[in-house]
């Protein structure tokens, strides 16, 4: 029997969480969910780059592909709204700065045609372009799935949450890997494409706005930001959200103790106060 009270009380959640050696994929979505409310399922990447993978992918998980080419934002879109377990091909991925960070294009006249309307001029142009980070050669597809679903280990992990809500997972990141400060990467025309990428190549987190592509491909209408971790860093920031919320009583920033993140009625205000009323004589 589910006991909704226990997981509707953040402490008593978080102990119940932390009696578990490891926690699994749907252990961590559950408590996003639950304790930063995020409102969409975090997406695992896979790159395959090899044809064993690949080919045990194909036989054992059950995915779908895509009917036209897409775009890498469709793809995480479509896993996370959706709940779709995805494989995306080179001949079905319809975006060129995601096909040139894949690996699966190189650089040209037309993708510095595409950053022109970003910069200065043609010279800068390319210039930016070619600071973007880079898959290695040889990847053969790609996959995505929401996390909890997952029927691979994940290479990535990307998210989509508000601003709040990424500040209170970027500090648990500093806290749980002692590490400070968070270093976050913007680039021009590729959030999530690079951004998956680049945490790929440089085994680091980031939080980084929408790219003007994202917003519009990547179904971002409500001021979304990114959040994508290293597969294998995602478990232990989230053990530390338990750890925490255990020890203050609730996850919030704004208000230590507070259940809700986002907590926001005038911090320390000492007008805006309750307190339990007299006993009656």
């Amino acid at each position: 029997m589910i006991d909704t009270a226990m997981l509707l009380n953040d402490v008593e959640f978080a102990k119940h969480m932390l009696e578990k050696e490891t926690l699994s994929h749907s252990d961590v979505v559950f408590t996003l969910r639950n304790l930063l409310k995020f409102k969409y399922y975090p997406v695992a990447v896979k790159f395959f780059f090899s044809e064993e993978e690949l080919e045990a992918f194909k036989q054992n998980a059950d995915y779908k592909e895509a009917l036209h080419p897409f775009t890498m934002c469709h793809y995480i879109a479509a896993s996370r709204q959706g709940g779709e377990i995805l494989l995306g091909t080179k001949e079905k991925t319809g975006c060129s700065n995601a096909k040139f960070v894949l690996g699966w294009k190189e650089l040209d006249d037309s993708e510095i045609k595409g950053h022109l309307k970003y910069t200065q001029n043609a010279e800068q142009a390319e210039r930016f372009v070619k600071t973007k980070k880079r898959l290695p050669p040889g990847l053969l597809a790609f996959a995505t799935s929401p996390l909890h679903k997952s029927p691979f280990e994940p290479d990535v992990i990307h998210g989509m949450c508000d601003v709040l809500q990424s500040y209170h997972l970027g500090n648990d990141w500093c806290a749980a890997f002692d590490t400070h400060p968070f270093q976050m990467t913007m680039t021009m025309n590729s959030s999530v494409c690079h951004g998956i990428v680049q945490c790929y190549v440089t085994q680091e987190p980031n939080i980084t706005p929408m790219c003007s592509g994202s917003y519009t491909s990547g179904k971002t209408e409500q001021g979304e930001i990114n959040w994508i971790w290293p597969g294998a860093h995602l478990p232990k920031t989230v053990r530390w959200t338990l750890q925490r919320t255990m020890r203050d009583g609730g996850a919030s920033f704004p208000r230590t103790g507070e259940t809700y993140p986002g907590f926001d009625i005038c911090k320390l205000c000492p007008f805006i106060v309750w307190k339990k009323p007299k006993k009656q004589a």
